[in-house]
């Protein structure tokens, strides 16, 4: 289901919200098509997804001569608790050769946990929710705003055009639409 309708008010707080990101290509695989492939894998794992941005195209950071990234943001139901959610998010990247290491490196997959039905607080394992620097990366408020355009940092209570609206320009110009369609699993 590419670029799905988005939720209103209070609903949009009983979602879980991934962000998705990739830079290098896994097994010939585009990163674009790795995304698809990886939410194909979340729904195999029980993660159902109901909503896809469009990709996203943004510089590499902190080393802008890295490969641009493909970012998107899904929104998606389980049951899960957030340290298992994080657990499968994890075997999934993993799955698709993702190999931690260096903070910030380019990677064949990245999915980041951004707001679990509006928890906030921390886990064991290091799990914080809201994502902590969800607020501040454009290459996720964007694409957020597509499929939850109501949405509010459970953190700080901001409505998403408001932090959108306190990024630098240059990091909202540089994000802009890739192309292409994320599609939910069949």
């Amino acid at each position: 289901m590419p670029f799905a309708q988005s939720l209103k008010g209070n609903a949009a707080h009983e979602m879980i919200y991934v962000a998705l990101g990739a830079n290098q290509a896994y097994r010939g695989a585009a990163p674009l098509q790795t995304l698809n492939s990886a939410i194909r894998a979340l729904d195999a794992a029980g993660v159902e997804t109901i909503a896809a941005s469009r990709p996203w195209r943004s510089p590499a950071w902190p080393d802008p001569s890295d490969p641009p990234f493909v970012n998107a943001c899904i929104s998606m139901r389980t049951d899960l608790a957030p340290p298992e959610l994080m657990a499968v998010l994890h075997a999934v990247e993993t799955g698709h050769g993702r190999r931690r290491g260096v903070r910030n490196a380019p990677r064949t997959l990245d999915l980041d946990l951004i707001d679990c039905r509006g928890l906030s607080g921390c886990w064991p394992g290091g799990l914080i929710l809201p994502h902590p620097r969800a607020a501040l990366r454009a290459f996720v408020l964007l694409p957020l705003k597509e499929i939850a355009p109501h949405w509010r940092d459970p953190a700080s209570g901001s409505g998403i055009a408001s932090l959108i609206a306190a990024l630098p320009q240059s990091e909202r110009r540089a994000c802009r639409p890739a192309g292409g369609v994320l599609c939910a699993a069949a």
